[in-house]
C-alpha cells in the first residue's frame, strides 16, 4: 500500500492562477503507469491545489481554520479543486491507469475541535476493485465554521493511518527537505534534528511549508519520502530518494 502526493506546486504554475503544468503532469502520470505495469498495487493519489485552489481559497479568505458559511465561496474552491482532479484523471486514464475521484467535500468533515473525520472505506473498497483512488486538497463542513479547506497534506497523514500504509510519498518541488546549505537532509527521526533549518513553524500550519509536512510525516509508523519530480520514478521502484522520514 502505498499513498503517494502530488504536490500541487509540481503539477501547476502557482506564479498564474488556474494554470497547469502540463509537462510536469505528463511527467508524473508516466511515473505512475511504469509503477503499475511492473505490478505496484494499492496505490492512492492525492494532490495538492497549487494555483487551482489555493488561489480562489485565498481570494475568500479561506484558510483550514478560518470558514465560510457562503455556498458561492465553498463552491469556487471546491469546483477549481475538480478542474484541476479532472486534469490529473485524464492524463491518467490516457494511460490506461484506472484511476476515479474521490472527492473530500462529499466524505469528510472537521469535527467541534477541528479535527479532520475522514471515512476511507470507499477508499479501501475502490482499491480492492482494482481502481486507483485520486483524493485532492478540497474544501470540507467544519463544525461551527461552515466549510473550511483541507490540504492534501492533512489526507495524506490520514490515509497512512487509517489504510495501514506501508510507503508513503510527497512529490514536491525540491529534492527533499533542505538543510542551510541547501544540502538534501538524508534522513530525519525527530523534528529537533532540523527545526533551525524549518523554523518554529506552528504545527497547526497543515496548509503547506515544509515543517508542517515533516512533523505530520513524523506521528506516523510508515516510512515516509519527501523528493522532488526527478525522483518519482525510484520512489514508486521502491527506493527511497531525498529526505527519508521514519521516527
Amino acid at each position: 500500500m502505498i499513498v503517494l502526493k502530488l504536490g500541487g506546486s509540481v503539477i501547476t504554475d502557482k506564479e498564474r492562477p488556474e494554470t497547469l503544468d502540463g509537462e510536469a503532469l505528463e511527467r508524473a502520470a508516466d511515473a505512475i503507469e511504469a509503477a503499475l505495469a511492473d505490478g505496484v498495487d494499492d496505490l492512492v493519489v492525492v494532490h495538492g491545489g497549487g494555483s487551482f485552489g489555493h488561489h480562489n481559497a485565498s481570494e475568500h479568505g479561506i484558510t483550514t481554520t478560518e470558514g465560510t458559511h457562503e455556498a458561492g465561496a465553498a463552491l469556487d474552491v471546491h469546483g477549481a479543486m475538480k478542474t484541476l482532479n479532472q486534469f490529473v484523471l485524464s492524463r491518467l486514464l490516457e494511460r490506461d491507469v484506472d484511476a476515479v475521484p474521490v472527492h473530500p467535500f462529499s466524505t469528510a468533515h472537521r469535527d467541534d475541535d477541528g479535527d479532520l473525520v475522514l471515512p476511507t472505506g470507499q477508499v479501501d473498497t475502490l482499491l480492492e476493485g482494482g481502481f486507483v483512488p485520486v483524493l485532492h486538497g478540497d474544501m470540507i463542513s467544519h463544525a461551527g465554521a461552515g466549510a473550511t479547506v483541507v490540504s492534501g497534506d492533512e489526507l495524506v497523514a490520514e490515509l497512512a493511518r487509517s489504510l495501514d500504509a506501508k510507503r508513503i510519498g510527497l512529490c514536491s518541488t525540491v529534492p527533499g527537505v533542505l538543510d542551510a546549505d541547501d544540502a538534501v537532509v538524508d534522513r530525519i527521526t525527530a523534528y529537533e534534528d532540523v527545526a533551525d533549518v524549518l523554523g518554529a513553524s506552528d504545527a497547526t500550519d497543515v496548509t503547506g511549508g515544509m515543517a508542517a509536512k515533516v512533523r505530520a510525516l513524523l506521528e506516523l509508523e510508515a516510512e515516509a519520502s519527501i523528493f522532488g519530480l526527478d525522483d518519482l520514478e525510484s520512489f514508486l521502484e521502491g527506493e527511497s530518494p531525498g529526505t527519508t522520514i521514519d521516527r
